[in-house]
């Protein structure tokens, strides 16, 4: 049975999601793997944390992509108020169901909870977008000093707590999921002056063979265009593998 194609939707921006969120179970997989002391791994360090940084980065370049996509499809036929209306909409949906993996972060991790992990920074994010939407050069320039910006906070902590969705840690800070607005709005801004580049009026600027109706293309699309529901039902799923594999040792 052949998975039903996507009307309307850039399948190589499914594709790249798709790749990006298998990427993501796997290192989560290892983590918790290394978390029940299965295997002892160094995630944070060496080429497997410089690949999860690369992975997570696709993913939020992909947010400013798709942003821009968006509006650029939207903009001559719809409002543009009622296009930052969704927009808003749909980072405050995100931020919220944030809100909800810190809530059962907190009941089950306490001492590593997420304050501000990726949904909360991609929800964020959309919404502070929209006065960028329509920009390139500026979008290049600021997001790449965000990132700047945000790489050199890495390097120092802070006698406080309260900036800590911007980036300003305090010393021995450490939690599962942190994605902190600096340097991450920084890539966003980028993704949006990619989209523009890449897929101006929402349509694709340069051509390549379509292998989108590939078995496995097909199946990583569909990875990819339901990636928020995945990235809630993973972690029990995985977690539930590995209480399983533990029960029967």
């Amino acid at each position: 049975m052949r998975l039903k194609k996507a009307d309307g939707r850039l399948w190589e921006i499914d594709f790249i999601r798709g790749i990006a969120i298998i990427l993501m179970i796997a290192f989560h997989f290892i983590y918790d793997l290394n978390h029940y002391k299965i295997i002892y791994y160094k995630l944070w360090t060496g080429p497997f944390a410089i690949a999860a940084s690369v992975t997570a980065s696709i993913f939020v370049v992909l947010v400013g992509v798709s942003l821009t996509i968006a509006f650029n499809k939207r903009k001559k036929h719809v409002d543009h108020s009622q296009i930052y209306a969704q927009f808003i909409k749909r980072g405050v949906k995100l931020f919220g169901l944030g809100l909800i993996i810190t809530l059962i972060s907190w009941i089950i991790i306490p001492e590593r909870f997420v304050i501000f992990g990726i949904l909360h920074c991609i929800g964020v994010c959309i919404i502070l977008s929209i006065p960028f939407l329509r920009f390139v050069k500026l979008n290049l320039i600021l997001g790449s000093m965000i990132v700047i910006g945000g790489l050199l906070l890495r390097l120092m902590t802070f006698d406080f707590n309260y900036l800590i969705p911007l980036g300003f840690l305090p010393p021995k800070y450490f939690t599962i999921d942190y994605f902190p607005l600096l340097p991450w709005f920084g890539v966003v801004l980028l993704g949006i002056a990619f989209g523009h580049m890449l897929y101006p009026d929402g349509k694709r600027c340069f051509h390549f063979r379509d292998r989108s109706s590939l078995v496995l293309s097909e199946k990583i699309c569909f990875i990819g265009r339901h990636s928020l529901l995945i990235y809630f039902a993973h972690q029990p799923v995985l977690v539930g593998i590995i209480m399983v594999f533990m029960f029967f040792q």
